[in-house]
């Protein structure tokens, strides 16, 4: 046998994992080696301070959201098959991905729905399915920080909120979220590599 089976048996379930998140063999292995590298104290889970050691997200104006996105329903800890499946949100649509796609199969971690939804519960910081204009000043508030008065931020937050805010509620939903950012390609910023 070649070092290619010995090291898929040490990563548990591989195969199921592999068919739910879209990874290559060889991306899942350089995966748990660094799911291993970020468990220094060898518990088999990773913690948010684990996570803090990532340099990408240390930076990352939204590093502490993309950490809590590890740790669903106040989790405290995140096994190897948990932390592949957010990563997979990150990785890049393939054309073949969606050409071969089973329609009895649930969709894709790293279609275009499903990479959408992840960014809209970055700006759902209270988890109830829309995104207000104070969630929305918020998340301003990380990304660009002293860069930009407080006045321009509220403006930028209220423009926002009303132009993809098509009932009138105050608020943006999902739907009206995806429909606001159509015209971008999401697919491609959402293919950062955090894993360096």
């Amino acid at each position: 046998m070649g070092s290619r089976s010995s090291h898929a048996a040490v990563i548990p379930d591989a195969d199921s994992i592999r068919r739910e998140t879209g990874f290559s063999q060889a991306s899942l292995l350089r995966l748990h080696h660094r799911f291993r590298a970020l468990d220094r104290n060898k518990k088999g889970y990773l913690s948010r301070m684990d996570l803090q050691q990532i340099g990408a997200l240390a930076v990352n104006p939204l590093g502490d959201r993309i950490i809590e996105s590890f740790f669903p329903d106040g989790s405290q800890q995140v096994d190897f098959p948990g932390f592949v499946r957010v990563l997979a949100h990150f990785r890049p649509v393939e054309d073949e991905d969606t050409e071969t796609q089973d329609p009895k199969k649930p969709e894709p971690l790293n279609s275009r729905r499903n990479k959408l939804h992840y960014a809209f519960q970055l700006y759902d910081l209270d988890r109830d399915g829309k995104i207000s204009r104070h969630e929305m000043l918020q998340v301003l508030r990380l990304m660009v920080g002293v860069q930009v008065t407080e006045e321009q931020l509220e403006n930028i937050a209220d423009r926002t909120v009303q132009e993809a805010d098509e009932d009138g509620d105050g608020a943006v939903s999902f739907m009206e979220f995806t429909k606001s950012l159509e015209k971008m390609d999401v697919e491609q910023k959402m293919s950062i590599r955090i894993l360096k």
